[in-house]
């Protein structure tokens, strides 16, 4: 493929608040187009849908960044601590993946999570309690956020003082943007986070409760199915993929149907459509923008193009997600939309483990703001956009009535 690569422009805000003018095109030039990213790397996009499914159960693609030949991505990474931060479902493949995987995954089960309805409307209700009284809010700092970061420290028996703690560590550690990370900023947080969850891991091992923590660990204990290394990135793994998508998820639903009155007055009269709402939000504008990192483990052909060992494969499900082969009127959005196997989850066997929560986490934030912020709108101040990898709003200011 000859065609000089096309820049992703992550520091330019119009860009960033709005990516999908740029993303049609690339779409319509060809179904893989050679694109550069933060700090000048280059991979090659997978910009259709049929063409995203099949790249994602390739097995020459490969999760592991130390497939990448540009050496730079493994040096974003704390050389003395590489082996733990990729020692994860995420960043692994079989058989490792397949090990770290079971272990984790009984605590996702529809049943388990179904379960915590109860304890998700509750929070979400506190959270809520705290803003009404004031007509305006900001709906990332004040209720988006806060709430899977309550969720998955509960999940994992993280107390209540020491979550912010471990949230401003994340943040620091996945911070996208035009530019790569600093290796000096995520080590440092990383120091920090394996430290902390080194010790809580010492606390939960005296002092087991009944959170999945405690399970890991027994899992490690009895039957040494998981290195320290291993735990430590799981744990750090289940803090950043449960709440940060999912915040994006939440902000970025309330900031589509603030965008398309129509469909907010629509979901305003029929609750019902609140699941087939959480799936369009995901297919139209989901939280990982603009898709999936693999890494070919050798020469690979896709869709036509000849792809070398090495090379970075972005597989956009962003893009591939509005493919109008695929989805009929991609770039509407509609809550009613029945045919809708979005590729925001990812598929095969990195499908996304956390799936159920956050479709129910999304489904009770969203309609709990609906019905308890009657009258709710843009405020005049601006919305920002987090900028590359995890798109959703990093403000969202919003005025509503009072007292709901």
């Amino acid at each position: 493929m000859s065609e000089r690569p096309v820049l992703l422009p992550y520091a330019d805000p119009a860009f960033v608040a709005d990516p999908f003018p740029l993303y049609r095109q690339l779409r319509e030039d060809g179904p893989v187009r050679r694109v550069v990213i933060a700090g000048g790397l280059e991979a090659w996009l997978v910009t259709r849908y049929e063409d995203g499914l099949a790249a994602l159960s390739e097995p020459r693609l490969s999760s592991d960044v130390r497939d990448a030949s540009d050496t730079r991505l493994l040096q974003q990474l704390p050389e003395t601590e590489r082996e733990s931060m990729l020692s994860n479902m995420l960043r692994s493949d079989p058989p490792d993946h397949t090990r770290l995987r079971r272990l984790v995954s009984k605590a996702f089960t529809a049943r388990r999570v179904a379960g915590m309805r109860p304890r998700i409307q509750a929070i979400a209700d506190e959270l809520l309690d705290a803003v009404v009284p004031h007509g305006r809010a900001d709906l990332i700092a004040d209720f988006a956020l806060p709430l899977p970061v309550t969720v998955i420290s509960e999940l994992l028996g993280v107390p209540v003082d020491d979550r912010h703690d471990f949230q401003g560590w994340t943040d620091r550690m996945i911070r996208r943007g035009a530019e790569p990370p600093d290796p000096a900023v995520v080590n440092e947080a990383w120091q920090h986070m394996r430290a902390y969850v080194t010790e809580l891991i010492r606390a939960k091992r005296a002092a087991p409760g009944d959170d999945l923590l405690s399970g890991l660990i027994t899992a490690r204990d009895a039957e040494q199915q998981l290195s320290e290394d291993e735990l430590i990135a799981m744990v750090f793994l289940l803090l950043v993929a449960g709440y940060i998508t999912t915040v994006n998820l939440i902000g970025g639903g309330i900031a589509m149907l603030l965008a398309h009155p129509d469909q907010l007055d629509l979901l305003r009269s029929d609750a019902e459509l609140l699941p087939g709402a959480i799936e369009e939000f995901l297919r139209y504008d989901g939280p990982v923008s603009p898709g999936i990192a693999r890494f070919a483990r050798e020469d690979v052909e896709i869709a036509g193009a000849s792809i070398p060992r090495g090379a970075t494969v972005l597989i956009a499900s962003a893009i591939a997600d509005r493919d109008p082969a695929r989805f009929p009127a991609p770039d509407h959005l509609d809550i009613t939309r029945q045919d809708n196997p979005h590729l925001a989850f990812g598929h095969g066997i990195h499908y996304c483990l956390g799936a159920p929560l956050a479709r129910l986490e999304g489904q009770i934030a969203i309609g709990t703001a609906l019905r308890r912020l009657p009258g709710l709108a843009v405020a005049p101040d601006e919305i920002r956009w987090r900028p590359g990898g995890l798109r959703g709003p990093q403000t969202l200011p919003v005025t509503f009535t009072p007292g709901g």
